[in-house]
């Protein structure tokens, strides 16, 4: 049973040579590592990675903070906490961003039921996933309300990655499984069934992890995901 899940893009594979349509990869060089992808990769795939971060904070940030002028007060109040987030300030995000302005937490709570509130609690969530709060994480993300195309797809990723960081890995599949199918996005999707296959890869069910990496190689291949799944594929079927 794996103790702990370790995971995102495997390194550079040596000893590769193409002469016209032939590839040879030196499968014993994969396999070396395969034994050390899961060691030294954990925070690129259970932690929200720089590039998920500036999707949620461009994405989050207009669509909340200009686009709809309700919830006015507790918009305003996110100002300085969206700022600091997307600095990578996730504790003064989350407790005190100052200047007089409320955290996500406190706006969270002093903002329930409103859409910048509800928001809060997504926030919320990522500063306590980011400072390695995962009870705290994993319940503001229960709690969060999505709406849209984007919003479900990240509510089930993140509560796969919270699980798998608390090492319910029953539970982190499920919800990567749910993330992948519950709406389709070009760059988001590909990148849980990237999640999802290197862990049940990593739980030893090679059937499960293969369909996921030929998902992305068949339905996503202009994906960043895209790159190299064809060695992730290799490596499982030798």
């Amino acid at each position: 049973m794996t103790k702990g899940y370790r995971p995102r893009y495997q390194g550079k594979i040596s000893n590769q040579t193409s002469s016209g349509n032939d590839t040879l990869i030196d499968i014993s060089e994969v396999k070396h590592q395969a034994e050390d992808f899961f060691t030294k990769n954990k925070m690129r795939i259970l932690i929200v990675g720089g590039a998920l971060i500036a999707l949620v904070g461009g994405y989050f940030g207009y669509k909340y903070l200009y686009q709809e002028p309700q919830d006015k007060e507790a918009m305003e109040q996110m100002y300085q906490a969206q700022f600091l987030f997307d600095k990578d300030s996730f504790d003064l995000a989350l407790n005190n961003p100052g200047g007089g302005f409320a955290g996500f937490k406190e706006i969270a709570e002093n903002f329930a039921g409103t859409k910048a509130g509800n928001m809060a609690k997504y926030y919320a969530g990522l500063c306590n996933l980011q400072l390695g709060n995962f009870e705290e994480a994993k319940s503001y993300f229960e709690d969060f309300e999505p709406s849209g195309e984007v919003l479900p797809i990240l509510k089930y990723c993140s509560l796969g990655d919270v699980n798998a960081n608390l090492n319910d890995f029953k539970a982190a599949i499920g919800y990567y499984e749910k993330a992948s199918t519950i709406k389709n996005n070009d760059f988001l999707t590909p990148m849980v069934l990237k999640k999802l296959g290197v862990l049940k890869e990593a739980q030893g069910d090679k059937e499960g992890a293969i369909k996921a990496y030929e998902k992305i190689r068949d339905e996503y291949a202009a994906s960043p995901d895209a790159n190299g799944i064809d060695r992730f594929i290799l490596r499982l079927q030798n």
